[in-house]
């Protein structure tokens, strides 16, 4: 058995639900006169639900619906898409069966609440894979913050420094790295050209290139 973990990210590593985010919040926030566009969604990717909500008031505030009403409707949204819609990422299921193939203590950390986390995992057959399930939601801080990355690590069991974090976005990646972590990046196809990536310690096109050998190597390194 390695003397390392794996830990993943959720929304764009495990399940192709940022497409699916951005349509939620587009929808909500439009039908409250915020001007929000899906070219915009980038701008929060990676944010809790709550601060993604608090970083559009800021800047285009409305009235009537409170800010923990508003998440509530974007994540009552995302609930259904992900039911409906939800897609694995390219080799995301066979990256996780691979590692607890290998007896890899195995834990996922996300800026989504565990109702959604909930519903992921259902719709990919992943309920059982986990060790730890960790949301940013019972943190003070969300990403890039790395709470939710050292209190993952901590119900692991595992020293930060053995972990290895698997993420998509720029602020997931900086939690992973200031938890003290090492990080694999998958960047969607729009942000590979971002030079902030140049912080993860591997940056892949997608999960379909981990196998056996490769990981083994990666984690004894």
């Amino acid at each position: 058995m390695l003397d390392v973990a794996a830990i993943f990210d959720m929304d764009g590593v495990l399940i192709d639900s940022e497409p699916l985010w951005c349509r939620a919040e587009v929808e909500v926030f439009n039908n409250l006169g915020v001007p929000l566009t899906p070219s915009m969604c980038s701008q929060t990717m990676g944010l809790r639900t709550d601060e993604v909500v608090s970083y559009w008031y800021a800047q285009f505030p409305w009235t009537g619906a409170s800010q923990s009403a508003v998440a509530e409707r974007i994540l009552s949204r995302v609930g259904f898409l992900v039911e409906t819609e939800g897609k694995p990422m390219p080799g995301a299921v066979e990256a996780v069966q691979l590692c607890r193939s290998m007896d890899l203590p195995l834990a996922l950390a996300t800026s989504s609440p565990m109702s959604l986390v909930s519903l992921v995992l259902k719709r990919l057959g992943l309920q059982d894979a986990f060790d730890v399930l960790n949301s940013a939601e019972t943190e003070e801080f969300g990403k890039p913050h790395p709470a939710v990355y050292l209190t993952t690590a901590r119900r692991l069991g595992v020293h930060p420094s053995k972990c290895v974090a698997v993420e998509d976005s720029i602020r997931g990646m900086m939690s992973a790295k200031n938890a003290g972590m090492r990080c694999i990046v998958i960047p969607a196809a729009e942000e590979r050209e971002n030079p902030e990536f140049a912080a993860a310690d591997i940056v892949l096109d997608s999960l379909e290139a981990i196998d056996r050998a490769w990981l083994e190597r990666v984690m004894n390194s």
